[in-house]
């Protein structure tokens, strides 16, 4: 599966079913670009279990706000349209596939 871009008016129905990890980031950040690959790496490998979503918090404001993200990357695992697990900052791919397997 790809990796989606998600708006505020796009995110709930994207994060509706399933697993879903929402990678809140900024062009501008540089954590965020370290783990852009990262997420590449585990779509590839967990596509077909987890879905992966990129909110540019720059743009799409009330989402970020609506989940308190005050720090990015921040990483938000969502089952069936509910956040159930969070992480700040850059996560090695052993780190963030763990937290994943947890919800699956």
């Amino acid at each position: 599966m790809a990796i989606v871009n998600a708006t505020d008016q796009t995110f709930a129905a994207e994060t509706s079913t399933g697993v879903t990890l929402v990678d809140f980031w900024a062009p501008w950040c540089g954590p965020c670009r370290m783990i852009a690959p990262v997420l590449e790496e585990i779509d590839q490998e967990m596509g077909d279990k987890v879905k992966i979503v990129k909110v540019n918090v720059d743009e799409n404001q009330e989402t970020a706000g609506k989940f308190g993200v005050m720090s990015i990357p921040t990483l938000l695992v969502f089952k069936n349209g509910e956040a159930v697990d969070k992480t700040i900052g850059y996560q090695p791919k052993e780190a963030l596939v763990s937290l994943l397997n947890k919800h699956l």
